[in-house]
């Protein structure tokens, strides 16, 4: 429990649940024993065994040493995870609250929407917070003429949208959601007569600006063609194809200089483009943090959880995370805080430009850190007086002036812009990296979910097709690797900086596409093989290790459901999940380990690929209606269509020994359950190979490939094994 001081009601508690850890830690001591059997038997007849199969028993005791030391990381979740409430009606006056400065980051209107970046950023501006402490900053890193005139438009229609949201106590402070709305039980209002005759008035209001953004998006794809591109222009902030610009950290890099001269307040709010302000207490909420004196001087930032305005109940690509924010972060919030998430999270101004400047600090040394303008080095320091930019036009111009020299794509030249200030470069998961070297430089965070009862924070937008899916993980899983590959990695650099524990879980969480990907290839291709040559890889049902096998495995699983189960969903969404974790290990976290190993070796430049958010109806339906879209990128669909043949191929011609051929079934029984197992679990790739006859089938050709694909790897490896 933390209280805003020793003799006031507290801002916040901290609570966990004894009896989920008691769960915890006796199913990690009894599945760590069984682990341990398991090594042994490997161990023991490792060298017992006929020549032909030493080679692909290597491969699985590697792959089960790889599979278990992934779970042990993980085990720092369920240690001591903790859950907070927060009390925001105790927050002192408004006058005494900080400021605070929003920053939205898009990269252009083809793949994020312009009004949607719109919503979000009114969605902000109407944050239940003193007006005049609240500063929204917007980056476009495509620099596109129309999102400027998009903000034009907002600011204007803002005069109508903010007062009638605090007249009428409006909670919905997104206008497309609130006029998507079915009901009108979202206002605070006595008199509903005048509150239904507002709304028309600001509904029309919002259909206009709609419309004028619209008919601007179409007149600016005509204006400029060919002249400027989204990585060289001109605009407020420049860019230029011979400087490297980082992607999402270096913008936000150059916000953080550029509010710095405008508003320079101590806290700021992250938001992706399509990320809205749900709860307009959520600024409030953190400041229950924040300005708590026992907590707040090693706080660095308090991260609320990414909930999803488009999900269905039966989520079939996993897009909500549920993990992430029901188990993951609250086992981390126990230890030393949770991840940077990349949006909703409000931080500390001075936990990202380092420590407060001191006046005995040399100037160079901060100039050769935090770059060369004298102005923005002031503004670091605790006695800095920001100008009043309404009140003194010369220091207006002169600060903006400053602001574009500090937005310059050449200032961080020779800084430590990236390094050690600001967000970090050295991967493009900048949020997991610069949240984990804050961490481990002494800063906490706190985490802060919804209760059951309450309104989430943010709503956004999730991927709501394979292919984009897929294509997120990518992005994901090279970054995270990028940071276990770095002199970051948590499993070295962390170890001497925080807690064991806290070490361990952001290992877990930067190892997992690497860690993943590898032994879940060797699970799907070499069993299924040996099966269909007769050659049994597990102990025969008879022997005692059978048990130790089978309880691992119904173990796992039985863990998993009871997370699922206790958070709150049906067991649809188990199955769900198991069957997106192996999807994605097979697929992105493959290639986006690839793709981080081969930057590491300076084999590939560093990419970052946006995920689309532009809405597809046919897409859309088919998620729905539960199917999957298979109209995606062959280098996702084909390796799941080959496993697939290979593990159905293989269990029918395991079958055929054991009933005709006299192949004893106790000894091939393991095999056969494994690949049973993902059949069953994958079942939706057969739907799509033969059944569905719709738009997301898999196409022909790729069922063609992928039947190549499959022969040529049995024929192989049968020829091999016959040797």
């Amino acid at each position: 429990m933390a209280s805003s001081s020793s003799t006031s009601l507290p801002l916040h508690i901290c609570h966990g649940n004894k009896l989920t850890m008691i769960i915890n830690r006796s199913h990690a001591v009894l599945h760590s024993i069984a682990i341990s059997f398991l090594i042994y038997y490997r161990t023991s007849f490792l060298f017992h065994q006929p020549t032909p199969i030493i080679i692909p028993w290597l491969l699985l005791f590697t792959s089960e040493l790889i599979l278990s030391f992934i779970w042990f990381l993980g085990r720092a979740y369920i240690w001591r995870p903790v859950y907070r409430t927060v009390f925001p009606e105790r927050l002192p006056n408004d006058d005494k609250l900080p400021a605070i400065d929003v920053f939205i980051c898009t990269t252009g209107p083809d793949k994020e929407p312009t009004i949607g970046v719109m919503n979000t950023l009114l969605s902000a501006m109407a944050l239940d917070y003193p007006p005049d402490k609240l500063h929204v900053y917007l980056s476009d890193d495509g620099g596109y003429a129309i999102t400027l005139h998009a903000m034009r438009e907002s600011w204007s229609f803002a005069r109508w949208w903010l007062p009638f949201c605090r007249r009428f106590g409006i909670k919905t402070r997104c206008p497309e959601a609130y006029f998507s709305r079915t009901e009108n039980r979202d206002s605070d209002s006595e008199n509903p007569h005048n509150f239904m005759v507002e709304r028309e008035k600001i509904k029309e209001q919002y259909v206009l600006f709609k419309e004028r953004v619209r008919r601007a998006g179409e007149e600016s794809k005509f204006k400029d063609k060919g002249v400027y591109t989204a990585s060289d222009h001109p605009s407020c902030i420049e860019k230029r194809t011979s400087q490297f610009h980082h992607f999402k950290a270096g913008a936000v890099n150059v916000l953080l200089r550029v509010s710095a001269m405008l508003s320079n307040s101590p806290y700021i709010l992250m938001l992706d483009c399509d990320m809205y302000c749900n709860d307009p207490t959520s600024a409030r909420q953190a400041m229950c943090f924040h300005l708590d004196p026992e907590m707040s001087p090693s706080l660095a930032f308090v991260q609320f959880p990414q909930a999803f305005r488009d999900i269905r109940e039966n989520d079939i690509y996993d897009s909500e995370v549920r993990s992430a924010y029901t188990i993951l972060w609250p086992g981390l919030d126990g230890l030393k805080g949770p991840v940077l998430s990349g949006t909703n999270f409000y931080i500390k101004r001075e936990a990202l430009c380092c420590h407060s400047i001191r006046k005995y600090i040399d100037l160079r040394e901060l100039k050769d850190s935090f770059g060369p303008s004298n102005e923005f080095i002031n503004s670091l320091r605790q006695d800095y007086k920001k100008p009043n930019l309404n009140d003194n036009g010369e220091a207006s111009n002169v600060l903006l002036e400053e602001a574009k020299v500090l937005a310059s794509c050449s200032y961080e030249d020779h800084t430590k812009w990236g390094k050690e200030v600001g967000f970090l470069y050295d991967s493009v998961a900048e949020d997991f990296l610069t949240g984990f070297v804050m961490q481990c430089k002494g800063w906490i965070s706190a985490y802060v979910a919804p209760s059951s009862s309450s309104r989430p924070q943010f709503l956004g937008t999730s991927t709501t097709n394979l292919n984009d899916l897929l294509t997120q993980g990518i992005r994901w899983g090279s970054g995270l690797v990028d940071v276990a590959l770095s002199r970051f990695s948590p499993l070295f650099y962390g170890s001497s900086r925080t807690s064991f524990l806290h070490s361990m879980g952001y290992a877990e969480l930067s190892l997992f596409p690497l860690l993943y990907c590898l032994p879940l290839w060797c699970f799907a291709t070499i069993p299924p093989l040996y099966l269909l040559n007769g050659i049994p890889l597990y102990p025969e049902v008879s022997d005692p290790y059978f048990s130790v096998f089978l309880f691992i495995f119904l173990s796992s699983l039985s863990k998993h459901l009871h997370e699922v189960v206790v958070t709150g969903k049906p067991i649809r969404k188990w199955i769900n999940e198991q069957r997106i974790w192996m999807i994605k290990s097979v697929t992105c976290h493959l290639y986006g380990s690839l793709d981080a190993i081969l930057k590491k070796f300076d084999l590939r430049k560093a990419s970052f690929l946006t995920t689309n958010k532009v809405a597809d109806d046919e897409q859309f339906k088919l998620y729905r209606e539960g199917k999957f879209d298979f109209w995606a990128s062959t280098i996702f669909v084909a390796p799941l269509v080959t496993v697939m043949l290979v593990n159905l191929a293989s269990i029918v011609g395991g079958v055929y020994r054991i009933m005709f051929m006299g192949a004893d079934w106790r000894k091939m029984f393991g095999q056969v359950l494994l690949s049973f197992y993902i059949i069953l679990m994958n079942y939706v790739v057969i739907e799509g190979m033969v059944l569905r006859k719709d738009k997301g089938r898999i196409p022909l050709y790729v069922n063609v490939l992928s039947i190549v694909f499959s022969l040529i790897f049995l024929s192989l490896g049968s020829i091999i094994i016959s040797i």
